[in-house]
């Protein structure tokens, strides 16, 4: 009897650790990892991130950059003197499937830079894959929320170098007007303010890209510029 109750403990104790392997986990313990990871982040502690993160992983970060595990890590190093700030999750959602879990989320990141404070929005989702009993990232892709510039300042008088109808193919047109001190751009029944960010730079609300007013040899505006991601499409003023 002795003997045999010797290895009741033993027996126990190996149940309980392949039930522990086989449990589901939760997004709650999702989240409680992926926040130890961003909070790493800050101190340049890559320790989360060589163990949270699988060796076979791809990382896709917001500037476009697609990472292994060795560059990952690597990336993650402590912020300069006079940096600070920190990174928390919001509006987490998950689908945990057998061996997969899938993690989206936001990001809400504070930054001060010599005292000067930043903010910015990012968008995360993280699937981790179980592997020996053991749940790891095999794959994560970040994008940063479009944010609208400042508003500059500039003086209404100018809005008459815009105002016209600015051509771009034959019937296809589009029209820029002003109400005191509001100017606006019209295509085919849809009306958008323009908002100043330089003299002739403007962008509308919510609207990645910029509009800008060209001037031409003899100082009068003769084209409005639609850029895109660096790219342009030129609309000319015909009158």
């Amino acid at each position: 009897m002795f003997s045999v109750m010797k290895f009741v403990p033993v027996i126990v104790f190996a149940t309980t650790l392949a039930y522990a392997a086989d449990a589901p986990i939760t997004q709650d313990e999702l989240v409680r990892r992926t926040q130890e990871l961003y909070d790493a982040i800050v101190p340049g502690n890559q320790a989360p991130w060589k163990k949270y993160f699988a060796d076979d992983c791809i990382f896709s970060d917001e500037k476009g950059r697609t990472m292994d595990k060795a560059k990952l890590v690597a990336d993650i190093t402590p912020m300069p003197a006079g940096y600070s700030g920190a990174i928390k999750i919001d509006n987490a959602q998950s689908r945990i499937i057998g061996d997969t879990a899938v993690l989206s989320y936001d990001l809400n990141e504070t930054e001060t830079i010599f005292g000067q404070d930043l903010t910015a929005r990012y968008h995360v989702t993280d699937t981790w894959l179980r592997r020996s009993g053991e749940w790891k990232i095999v794959a994560s892709q970040a994008h940063r929320y479009y944010e609208d510039p400042a508003i500059g300042k500039i003086d209404p008088k100018k809005f008459g170098d815009f105002i016209g109808t600015y051509e771009l193919a034959p019937c296809q047109t589009r029209s820029v007007t002003a109400e005191g001190d509001k100017l606006f751009v019209e295509r085919k029944g849809k009306k958008e303010e323009l908002f100043p960010e330089t003299s002739d730079l403007f962008f509308r609300k919510s609207v990645e890209g910029r509009i800008l007013f060209h001037y031409g040899p003899n100082d009068a505006v003769d084209s409005l510029i639609d850029r895109r991601n660096n790219e342009d499409v030129v609309w000319r003023k015909t009158k």
